[in-house]
């Protein structure tokens, strides 16, 4: 699929002249009514409407993209301070089950979630519909990469007025799919060993607007925790090894997306780097590593019981 190459300042224009489409205008009202400020709708605009250049900006790595960071220099001048990028913008860990049951919603779900779960002040607030519209788009990390990981179809933007927005304005980097299609595009990635992110962000309303599936090799946000910039947010679990069953094989040590995990005899895990994402449970050929709860960190992300299993 080709790439939408409007000019940003055209993509912004009909906004600015009061002209919007039906999928920008639903936006605009319901960031009005949540109390979004002017700024804030206007950031979440940008972000939503041009993704690969907002995003490709800030990653960098092509001279194409780099060049499009004075245009969105004011929307990206959080990340020359870390923290204060991190309280606006982030990801919280899920394993594959977990990231299934934001999909698998059989009654509405409107709440916000406990800082002892996302650690911020800003961008808490999950809401989840039955028959949500979900719609998959091609990763704007993987796309601001010279050598992008495939496929390319990764990102799940979950609900509206977000969904919506992404299919009307993106129809060549984007698909409406089914909850099942979403589930199989969760468990092939994880075949891959990549990782579950329930991204969070204040100018998208201050909501979950969708589930990231990363590469440490691509992502964005995982390059910005590897630098220290508090992005990402723990599962709630860590991995444990079970000795006996170990056969140090490497295979979890080869695919940890955030190198928690090293061979000395047998596999070890570095409690403080483990992101629970699983991704070693569920490659490890001996079945000898299990997730659990870890109180040092950041509590799960529960999903109501008023969803599937």
């Amino acid at each position: 699929m080709k790439q939408n190459h409007t000019s940003p300042w055209r993509a912004i224009r009909p906004l600015l002249a009061g002209s919007p489409s039906r999928a920008t205008r639903d936006w605009w009202i319901e960031a009005k009514q949540a109390g979004q400020s002017w700024w804030s709708r206007v950031h979440g605009y940008v972000y939503a409407r041009w993704p690969y250049g907002y995003i490709g900006a800030a990653i960098g790595e092509k001279p194409q993209l780099a060049r499009k960071r004075l245009f969105f220099a004011p929307f990206l001048a959080k990340a020359l301070f870390p923290q204060s990028w991190g309280e606006s913008y982030h990801g919280k860990v899920l394993g594959t089950e977990q990231a299934t049951r934001l999909i698998q919603v059989q009654e509405m779900v409107d709440q916000i979630v406990p800082e002892q779960v996302i650690p911020f002040d800003t961008a808490r607030h999950l809401v989840l519909v039955q028959d949500q519209p979900i719609v998959a788009l091609d990763c704007p990390c993987r796309l601001s990469r010279k050598n992008p990981c495939l496929p390319l179809d990764v990102c799940l933007v979950i609900g509206d007025p977000f969904a919506s927005f992404i299919l009307e304005h993106h129809p060549q980097r984007s698909r409406a799919i089914t909850q099942q299609e979403a589930v199989d595009i969760l468990q092939a990635e994880a075949r891959r060993g990549h990782v579950h992110h329930a991204f969070f962000k204040d100018a998208m309303i201050e909501r979950f607007y969708a589930i990231c599936n990363c590469c440490s090799c691509c992502c964005g946000a995982m390059s910005a925790h590897q630098h220290n910039v508090p992005m990402l947010i723990s599962s709630g679990y860590v991995a444990h090894i079970d000795e006996s069953s170990c056969q140090a094989c490497g295979a979890c040590a080869s695919i940890c997306p955030f190198n928690a995990i090293k061979m000395d005899g047998k596999a070890q895990v570095d409690i403080e780097i483990c992101m629970g994402c699983g991704v070693c449970a569920t490659h490890c050929p001996a079945g000898a590593i299990q997730l659990s709860v870890d109180q040092s960190k950041p509590e799960p992300l529960y999903v109501p019981a008023q969803v599937a299993s």
